[in-house]
């Protein structure tokens, strides 16, 4: 007897299967599949992820309720509403024609505003010509080169000449002590870049560059430290480096030393010169202790932290940018206008530039796409090597009895000292509350506006009928008729007037047929119901 197939049905990570799944059965109606119906593999009825499977096509939406509805209908009446006051808010603020001799204060009332007017449409072109000055500035990032003068000293403890002369009389050790060092690196960001200059200028037999930093080795006298930052600014020592590591060389056979590597790294996302960082990248003073009893010498690496990241240029792109070191876009700038300058871009597809001896070398074949030019130059950029400082740890006598430090100037990039204000500026919390008050005050002053048109209409009205009152009816009362009579479509049977005059045949921009009553008697003549034929 032949064995029925079983199957098993489709259970969730938790052996459980999902809602809506059948327990048994294949199909979708449930039960035993059929015994006539084909064998099926089981990647036929493989499904795919986990829970209940949808089926394909268009899902009802989920009706919606009554006070959905109401509720729906009610906001749109309400944006109804505040489009319609919108639309009648007035927005006129110049003051009629033939109004200075009507005011209270005389012509010069109203010269006076108007001046005052002018005033305002000049400030507010300058203030919005002043922001987008700003906001160009903010963009563009502009840094400026500062110098960030180190000092590099060292303190010894426990040393074999620091101690007692009766303790060394009677050859009196203690066990517990050991000798050890403390190196202290500290920084400050030179307030007055003309400082560097006076102090290179009195004494030039200390200056001198080594390695990366500019080295002013000033054993034979020492240097005065600027005052400390004031609070909020962004001098400190951490902000400018990413990363300090301190190698010191391997000690000689049987020395008392340490051979590992001091380091300290500035957590991951952490910008230069933020707000309210963490102890550990905000500091001006980086000191560490070892044990130690002879001299040696360390390397201090400093490693930059610029936003954005400057790299150093490979050969080959230094030919082209001639430049050292640069940004991404710095770097895709200069080979442009590289392009631009030797006539490279194609004529007819300017997507496109020729490749000569030196482009070949970044691009790779004879032509190159603009549009690609961050993926040809990326290749070639590397990351800056670490600035590097030599120094010597002193732990002998003759060094402690004045010990003096050794100065390094380091060149750093900061940025624009008005970056602060202009940020401070465009994120004012004030600027809003300010900007609704003054709207508030323009409405104002178009509502006052608008009442000035409406009373020097009535005054006009009633001036000229206190004139001529019988001319003035009159001429009213023919003004309002031929204005009904027109809106009516019924100014050919009027008081007798022709639609055949001259105004009425001349044609163009300035003829009768262009006016605003026209236009509105023809619209008012089209929505009329067409009459019926009488019958005869």
């Amino acid at each position: 007897m032949q064995s029925q197939p079983q199957f098993r049905p489709y259970a969730t990570p938790h052996g459980h299967p999902p809602h809506g799944t059948p327990h048994h059965g294949h199909g979708s109606h449930g039960g035993h599949p059929s015994p006539h119906a084909p064998p099926r593999s089981g990647a036929s009825h493989r499904r795919g992820g986990i829970g209940p499977m949808m089926s394909a096509g268009p899902h009802p939406q989920v009706p919606m309720t009554a006070a959905q509805i109401n509720q729906q209908h009610y906001q749109a009446q309400q944006a109804n509403q505040r489009a319609k006051i919108r639309s009648r808010k007035p927005t006129d603020k110049n003051l009629p024609d033939g109004i200075d001799e009507l005011l209270v204060g005389g012509p010069d009332l109203a010269v006076a505003y108007r001046q005052l007017r002018d005033f305002e449409r000049r400030l507010d072109a300058t203030m919005t010509r002043k922001k987008l000055d700003i906001m160009d500035s903010l963009s563009r990032n502009t840094k400026h080169q500062r110098k960030l003068r180190i000092w590099i000293n060292n303190t010894v403890e426990d040393q074999y000449w620091q101690a007692s002369a009766s303790s060394m009389d009677n050859f009196e050790f203690s066990s517990t002590s050991e000798a050890t060092y403390r190196v202290t690196i500290e920084a400050r960001l030179l307030d007055d870049p003309l400082d560097l200059d006076k102090d290179k200028g009195n004494d030039e037999d200390d200056a001198g560059k080594e390695a990366d930093g500019e080295k002013m080795d000033t054993d034979d006298k020492p240097q005065q430290k600027p005052a400390p930052a004031k609070p909020g600014q962004r001098t400190r020592f951490a902000h400018f480096f990413k990363a300090l590591t301190v190698e010191p060389d391997r000690p000689k056979p049987g020395a008392h030393g340490n051979e590992t590597i001091v380091e300290w790294k500035k957590p991951d996302k952490t910008p230069s010169g933020a707000q309210n960082l963490p102890a550990i990248a905000d500091f001006d003073e980086f000191a560490f202790k070892r044990p130690g009893d002879e001299n040696l010498n360390i390397t201090v690496n400093l490693f930059r932290h610029e936003e954005p990241e400057r790299f150093a240029v490979s050969p080959e792109l230094a030919d082209i940018i001639d430049e050292t070191d640069a940004t991404l876009k710095e770097a895709t700038l200069a080979v442009y206008e590289y392009i631009k300058l030797f006539g490279l871009q194609d004529d007819e597809e300017t997507r496109n530039f020729r490749c000569d001896e030196y482009l070949k070398k970044i691009v790779g074949r004879d032509m190159g796409m603009i549009g690609h030019l961050p993926d040809y130059i990326t290749p070639h950029l590397r990351p800056l090597p670490p600035i590097k400082l030599p120094y010597t740890i002193r732990v002998d006598e003759e060094f402690h009895k004045s010990p003096t430090p050794t100065i390094y100037d380091v060149t750093v990039a900061v940025d624009d000292p008005m970056r602060a204000r202009y940020l401070s500026f465009l994120h004012n919390p004030q600027h809003a509350g300010m900007l609704k008050e003054i709207a508030r005050l323009d409405d104002q002053l178009a509502t006052v506006c608008q009442a000035l048109h409406e009373s020097k209409a009535r005054h006009t009205f009633f001036t000229s009928m206190a004139n001529d009152p019988v001319g003035f009816v009159r001429t009213w009362l023919s003004s309002q008729k031929r204005d009904l009579d027109i809106i009516l479509g019924e100014s050919a049977r009027g008081n007798g007037e022709s639609i055949h005059g001259d105004e009425w045949r001349k044609g163009g921009r300035d003829s009768v047929w262009n006016t605003a009553n026209a236009r509105e008697s023809v619209n008012v003549l089209l929505s009329r119901p067409p009459s019926r034929p009488q019958q005869r």
